[in-house]
């Protein structure tokens, strides 16, 4: 299957005493880029997450946000209270008031109120071997999907090369049906000449076989048409083998290019030089859509 490197996933799992969400979200890279955002509590986690996703991704800038949930009908948060520290509170009201000769008493509701005497603390994280069962459950869900969206996406962008691909087999074709005719002109100019020259009545044989050597250099597209049609039986030939073939198709991709723009340097015909335009048009068209590719 071919995947693109355009996606998103999200799964939670929530276990007796932890809960854990994760987002994945993934778009074009030349290599497997990892940001792996991971809460405090489970930054020890952080070397076994990326070898998860490393062995399910070859590439692409990949976002992994992962939060902690309580799960249902326990708190995140717990409150904290520090007796002896309210203790001290009511003690040393008490020994002001008698210093200052002040009558009252310390009530409850002001003990409570003093800095200090109640915290809300987050709730304890278990053990990381068992947040690790849940977080790598959660993560792997989040990467199923993640992968079955870049799949989707990278089915449809198959879709599209193979129609580019037809494209450009047709225009390849016209290239080899116009090439003749423009070898026939050319020949038919360098007769005309050859033959001022032979008119002048010193002919430099040198010189003429170096006319003959060039003209026919420049007109004859023979192998790169040869090639051409090879990269594009290679290019089908990757497609139809599918898995990580965005690199292979990429460097295909400059092969085509450098054989259309020998022929488009060497075509001295209109129709010859049109073709091989629209080739090139065609190509940067298969380059959007190669670069999308896993």
């Amino acid at each position: 299957m071919i995947r693109s490197m355009t996606g998103f996933g999200r799964a939670e799992v929530t276990a007796e005493t932890i809960g854990v969400a994760v987002e994945a979200r993934s778009v074009n890279h030349r290599h497997l880029d990892i940001a792996l955002r991971l809460p405090r509590a489970l930054a020890s986690l952080e070397i076994e997450a990326r070898h998860l996703v490393q062995a399910r991704l070859e590439r692409g800038r990949v976002d992994i946000a992962v939060q902690l949930a309580a799960p249902p009908g326990l708190s995140e948060q717990t409150i904290a209270l520090d007796a002896a520290l309210a203790r001290q509170y009511v003690e040393r009201a008490r020994a002001l008031g008698d210093t200052l000769d002040v009558e009252g008493d310390v009530t409850l509701t002001w003990v409570l109120e003093r800095p200090g005497v109640v915290r809300v603390e987050e709730a304890e994280v278990p053990e990381p071997s068992h947040v690790w069962i849940v977080l790598a459950d959660a993560l792997g869900r989040a990467l199923d999907e993640l992968v079955a969206r870049r799949t989707a996406e990278g089915e449809a962008l198959a879709g599209e090369l193979r129609v580019l691909h037809a494209d450009l087999q047709s225009t390849v074709e016209l290239l080899a049906a116009r090439a003749p005719v423009a070898m026939a002109r050319r020949a038919a100019r360098l007769r005309e000449r050859v033959t001022v020259l032979l008119a002048g009545g010193v002919v430099d044989e040198g010189r003429l076989l170096t006319e003959l050597a060039v003209a026919a250099d420049k007109a004859d597209v023979t192998e790169e048409l040869a090639r051409l049609r090879a990269h594009l039986e290679q290019f089908t030939q990757i497609l139809d083998k599918g898995g990580s073939v965005g690199r292979q198709l990429d460097f295909l991709l400059q092969e085509l290019n450098r054989e259309v723009n020998t022929i488009a340097a060497k075509a001295d015909d209109l129709e010859l030089g049109q073709s091989a335009i629209a080739a090139k048009g065609i190509l940067e068209k298969v380059r959007e859509q190669v670069q999308n590719l896993e």
